[in-house]
């Protein structure tokens, strides 16, 4: 039943404009940084991809000391004196697997990410021997390394897996629903998507953070939660139609739906927010950036559910009844 006296939590249709105003602000920044960081990077991308898609080695070394971020900041400038071009550096937790397979008791873990090093190269030996100099018997623990030829290859299909899944979330909302309902949920996932990726570019000019293959696995689970929570408030949408469209306008339906579907789309992302946080803050650091693009694709999501895709088909509805001929 809609709650007819039109007293609503929210109202989409009434403050139509302010949505529109409020995701320019949340999109133009990131597209800006897209843009800029395709002119200033040298593959011409719009996000700094790591070497999951560049090519490159991560060597990290056991310490015995604790690290803060000064270390940090003083070990990635003795490197680039001895010739390591842009080393990325991060202080990761230790676990009990990797005190166990190591010689010494080690209570850090400096991760070194830097260009591809093959077998013959001496940048190894200089990493070694620079960190050496500041601290007491680093121990090597791993080493892995991607090719560049490799690292294309990841890429390409990266871009196929994304593509692949959007092309199939057209051909389903287009059967689904009419093209303006379709047209809006394919406009409300391409909004989710520029909007991760446009803090994740600014973070990159910023803070040098880098995509890899998680960055992917979260862009495409954000697009399928976007478009479960708009299928629900299109549900809500035609089905209310069916009953009240003789009743009340095309734009009273839209804020009643939504109001129906408010409560669930708040609580089902609140519980989803809930666990990314307790991940985020306390799990491990190489999964950080990975829970932080789904902590902002699902907020980001309910909002274009609720708001972005709703305002979208009133607003199309309106157009529609405007420029139908009178008889």
């Amino acid at each position: 039943m809609i709650n007819t006296d039109k007293k609503h939590l929210v109202h989409v249709v009434k403050y139509r404009w302010c949505w529109m105003l409020l995701t320019t602000i949340l999109l133009v920044p990131g597209i800006i940084a897209m843009i800029y960081s395709s002119v200033t990077y040298g593959n011409h991308s719009p996000l700094k991809v790591g070497i999951d898609y560049t090519g490159g080695t991560i060597l990290q070394y056991g310490l015995e000391q604790k690290l803060n971020n000064s270390d940090v900041s003083k070990t990635r400038t003795a490197l680039e004196k001895v010739g390591i071009e842009n080393p990325y550096i991060q202080i990761l937790n230790v676990n009990n697997d990797q005190q166990k397979s190591t010689k010494s008791n080690i209570n850090s873990i400096i991760s070194i990410r830097t260009k591809f090093i093959d077998k013959d190269s001496a940048d190894q030996d200089k990493i070694s021997t620079q960190l050496k100099s500041e601290y007491n018997n680093p121990e090597l623990i791993s080493v892995s390394s991607v090719g560049p030829t490799m690292g294309k290859e990841l890429f390409k299909n990266s871009l196929i897996a994304v593509t692949l899944a959007f092309l199939g979330i057209v051909a389903y909302l287009s059967f689904r629903f009419r093209f303006d309902y379709a047209l809006a949920a394919i406009l409300g996932v391409l909004h989710d998507v520029i909007f991760v990726c446009g803090v994740f570019s600014i973070l990159g000019l910023l803070y040098n953070v880098q995509i890899d293959g998680l960055f992917i696995t979260a862009i495409l689970t954000v697009i399928g939660f976007s478009v479960h929570d708009t299928i629900v408030v299109f549900d809500r949408i035609r089905e209310n139609l069916r009953y009240y469209s003789k009743k009340m306008t095309f734009g009273e339906i839209v804020d009643a739906s939504v109001n129906q579907t408010l409560t669930r789309s708040i609580n089902t992302s609140l519980t989803t927010l809930i666990t990314l946080f307790a991940l985020y803050f306390f799990g491990g650091v190489t999964t950080r950036d990975f829970v932080l693009a789904m902590i902002l694709g699902i907020t980001i999501g309910t909002y274009s559910s609720i708001f972005f895709c709703s305002m979208l088909v009133d607003f199309w509805n309106d157009k529609k009844t405007v420029t139908v001929p009178a008889k």
